[in-house]
């Protein structure tokens, strides 16, 4: 197949090239060339911004499908489309589960999806409206290429390698650390991750499928935070122990889901959908899921090989987490170490 790809050189179009290459596939890279340049130096590379810069696409070019990694708002998408729908087979949409209302549980493909805001902007995207425009550019896509031609898969927290925002990476690296590990106290809540790189096979599956429709992709519903600390453990070799800490003491310390702790939404604060995520129609179309350990153990390889020593963009630094592991506020909580006694991790 030749598959045209809108980015491709930071983290999930990255893989998703990667899985194309290795099965023989013959790939466009289109993207700005802010990042990446260097790689995949035998692809066809078009270089330019996306929202203008489509016309410098060969000539008379088609492809198979198109990937589209990287569309926020809906014009760019409406361009996109519009653009591709007479050179391309089918249009390949990766949106977020953020275009559901995040306080329902369990979110499926019929979970409600809200509307934008009255007076919000249709060109500029926000935290808060990011799940919203999404479902604009989702809609954009599906005008132009129609139904039977497009595929829309919205994943939930994707990490692994190359990440670049630190949300999962934080952990592994924590626990390489070693030490007494502030966590919350959530352990058995529900951590739906998906490596990316079963995510970008499951896009390329999709893509030498046929598939169409609208898919979520996201960890089994089994994954648990215990599960997820016990295979970072695991991926170190450094005596650890954790601390779980309520979510009451959490906020009298400061310390906020998401930002200070990555990959945990607490119970009952609005945003439950993220905890509890169905990826049956995924899986049943061919999503598999590798391990959490393989996932962490590769993560780490990762950070250390090739990540740099920028600090992370997400959870605590050394010295917030010492503070509150000092502070009378966590020495109230009380500790736990199964699964990680340090014999555990040798």
């Amino acid at each position: 197949m030749r598959v045209l790809v809108l980015g491709g050189t930071v983290f999930l179009g990255r893989h998703v090239v990667e899985t194309l290459l290795a099965r023989g596939h013959e790939v466009t890279l289109s993207h700005r060339g802010s990042h990446g340049r260097d790689l995949f130096p035998d692809v066809e590379r078009i270089l330019g911004d996306r929202a203008t810069g489509l016309d410098r696409l060969p000539p008379g070019a088609t492809w198979d499908a198109v990937v589209d990694t990287s569309a926020y708002v809906p014009a760019v998408a409406a361009t996109s489309a519009a653009a591709l729908r007479g050179r391309a087979g089918r249009y390949v949409f990766i949106s977020s589960i953020s275009v559901y209302d995040l306080s329902q549980a369990p979110l499926n493909e019929s979970s409600p999806t809200p509307e934008l805001a009255p007076g919000a902007s249709r060109d500029v995207m926000v935290p808060e409206t990011y799940g919203p425009l999404k479902l604009l550019c989702e809609r954009e896509v599906s005008a132009a290429f129609g139904a039977d031609r497009t595929l829309v898969v919205r994943p939930g927290l994707i990490v692994g390698p190359y990440d670049p925002t630190d949300r999962f990476t934080y952990w592994p690296v924590r626990f390489a650390r070693g030490g007494d590990i502030l966590v919350p106290d959530d352990l058995d809540a529900q951590s739906p991750l998906i490596d990316v790189r079963d995510l970008a096979a499951f896009i390329v599956d999709a893509i030498e499928a046929g598939q169409r429709g609208v898919v979520n992709t996201a960890g089994t519903p089994a994954m648990t935070l215990r599960e997820l600390f016990d295979a970072c453990a695991a991926a170190s070799s450094v005596p650890s122990s954790i601390v779980p800490v309520d979510l009451a003491t959490l906020r009298e310390l400061g310390i906020e889901e998401w930002s200070d702790l990555p990959a945990w939404v607490a119970p009952g604060s609005g945003h439950d959908g993220m905890r509890n995520i169905d990826p049956s129609r995924a899986c049943a179309i061919g999503l598999r899921h590798r391990s959490l350990t393989e996932t962490a153990t590769d993560t780490l390889h990762w950070a250390r090989l090739e990540r740099g020593i920028a600090p992370l963009k997400a959870g605590l630094t050394p010295q917030r987490e010492a503070e509150a592991l000092a502070s009378g506020c966590a020495q109230r909580a009380v500790r736990r170490t199964e699964g990680f006694e340090p014999d555990n991790h040798r």
